[in-house]
């Protein structure tokens, strides 16, 4: 059996709900499933590489946004084989879970084919323009190539600043409320904007609250995304 650790959520929930007993290691921002009986091993972005090394994994799943290339390299240094992730659209996403997968010895799941088919079935949306931020003391927002962008942007939501030069550009709050949009997405991670804290700063603008896991996360919950996002957005 492959001995894995995880040190993307999304990775550990796909990992988990496949081949439930193949992660031995996971980090502490890994929510999903509740319990995976692996060793907490720190976070994406701080993971203690001795805690990694010493449950002699056969592969380490990380992902070049989520995790720092510094911390691959010293798991590579170490022996490890690292197995590194880009998703920046939904077909990435679909190519790299199955690639997961198959490094970690695991069929093809049937949830995997339910979210390919469920996106399949989304019908063009009449377009709206949407600001959407994803942190705030100091504002935050999607930029460009973002897969959380391209979900919206499936499902006829237009995020304002896809053409920003960088990805998760810093913007002032008047300039936000002055970008001409038709709408702000506020999701709940991963700053947890709330129905008390977020729409506020917008008052000319309807307000989507909508569930982070269905718009960042590339695992499972992508079956039930297209559904629970479009009802977020109405």
């Amino acid at each position: 059996m492959t001995r894995v650790v995880s040190l993307v959520p999304s990775l550990t929930e796909a990992v988990a709900v496949s081949a439930p007993g193949l992660l031995a290691g996971v980090t502490d921002w890994c929510s999903r499933p509740a319990d995976t009986g692996a060793i907490r091993i720190g976070g994406t972005k701080n993971p203690d590489v001795e805690a990694i090394v010493a449950l002699r994994p056969d592969l380490v799943v990380a992902n070049e946004e989520e995790n720092r290339a510094p911390d691959l390299d010293a798991l590579r240094a170490a022996g490890l084989e690292v197995l590194v992730t880009e998703v920046r659209t939904l077909p990435q996403a679909f190519t790299e879970l199955e690639r997961v997968l198959r490094a970690c010895g695991v069929p093809r799941p049937r949830w995997l084919d339910d979210a390919e088919a469920a996106w399949a079935a989304v019908e063009p949306a009449e377009p709206r323009r949407a600001v959407v931020p994803v942190w705030r003391r100091p504002w935050m927002v999607l930029g460009r190539d973002t897969f959380a962008g391209d979900l919206l942007a499936r499902l006829g939501v237009d995020n304002v600043y896809a053409g920003h030069p960088e990805r998760y550009p810093r913007i002032p709050i008047d300039e936000l409320n002055a970008a001409g949009a038709d709408l702000v997405v506020l999701p709940d991670e991963p700053y947890r904007f709330t129905a008390d804290d977020g729409p506020e700063a917008f008052p000319a603008l309807p307000a989507a609250l909508v569930d982070g896991r269905m718009l960042t996360w590339y695992g499972p919950s992508l079956a039930a995304a297209p559904t629970e996002l479009r009802a977020a957005l109405r």
